[in-house]
C-alpha cells in the first residue's frame, strides 16, 4: 500500500506558477493536487489527454472549451482531450483541486493566447 499526503510532498514545477503536488504518476494516469491562492489562475492550455477536475476546497471558476462555470466543493468537471481548459480562483479564499489526467500525457501541453 502506498499512502501520500500533499503536505509531505515537494512542490512540482509547473508553468503556471502555482502550488502543485504530484500525488500519482503512472502510464495509466497522473493526479496532481493544485492549490490556488486568491487571484491565482492557470494559463489557458490544451492537453492531449482527458482531464478531470475534482474540487476539494473553495469555489474556483473552470473553463472548458467555450463553457465557464463556478464550481463548488465536491464538483467533478470533465474536460475532453484537445480542448482548451483553465482554472481561475477569483474568490477571496484558497481553492484546492485534484487534476486527473488519463492516460498520462506523453506529448507536450499547448498554451493558448489569453487575449
Amino acid at each position: 500500500m502506498i499512502i501520500k499526503n500533499y503536505h509531505n510532498l515537494p512542490q512540482a514545477a509547473n508553468p503556471h506558477g502555482i502550488q502543485s503536488y504530484k500525488l500519482h504518476d503512472s502510464v495509466h494516469a497522473q493526479i496532481m493536487h493544485l492549490l490556488l491562492l486568491p487571484g491565482e489562475e492557470l494559463k489557458p492550455h490544451i492537453t492531449p489527454v482527458d482531464v478531470t477536475f475534482y474540487v476539494l476546497e473553495g469555489s474556483p471558476t473552470i473553463l472548458v472549451g467555450e463553457e465557464k462555470l463556478q464550481a463548488t466543493v465536491d464538483d467533478l468537471v470533465e474536460s475532453p482531450r484537445d480542448i482548451v481548459h483553465c482554472i481561475y480562483n477569483n474568490s477571496e479564499t484558497i481553492a484546492r483541486v485534484l487534476v486527473i489526467k488519463t492516460p498520462k500525457p506523453v506529448s507536450a501541453t499547448k498554451f493558448v493566447n489569453n487575449s
